[in-house]
């Protein structure tokens, strides 16, 4: 069993930079995918029905492998440390319309997806305000 617990968010000005942090209690987090998911706001319910949930990015259990939605791309940059049972998010060049609220999620499979119904463990979810 994973937990997850993230950290970082806030409200920032388009154009500036955010990382989020994703801490894994468990000892297994190297031998899991990871991946990130956000839902714009006010779509917490359609989230929590698996609706809305909006791939950003997901990384191999070793780091080798990452994937990013277009929206995201030459912007955001997922990596891990496996040492630490820690995931980032690196996110640089802030728009308006990444305001949303940004979940990290583990997979029990060493490869990644943007598929959150493959997705085992989730953490609590952080908002993101980005103002123009």
């Amino acid at each position: 069993q994973e937990q997850l617990v993230q950290s970082g968010g806030g409200l920032v000005q388009a154009g500036d930079s955010l990382r989020l942090s994703c801490a894994a209690s468990g000892r297994t987090f190297s031998s899991y995918a990871m991946g990130w998911f956000r839902h714009a706001p006010g779509k917490e319910r359609e989230f929590a029905s698996g609706k809305e949930r909006e791939f950003i990015t997901s990384i191999s259990w070793s780091g080798a492998n990452t994937y990013y939605a277009d929206s995201v791309k030459g912007r955001f940059t997922i990596s891990r440390d496996n040492a630490k049972n820690t995931l980032y998010l690196q996110m640089n060049s802030l728009k308006p319309e990444d305001t949303a609220v940004y979940y990290c999620a583990a997979r029990e499979d060493p490869s990644g997806s943007y598929n959150w119904q493959e997705y085992d463990y989730w953490g609590q979810g952080t908002q993101v305000t980005v103002s123009s």
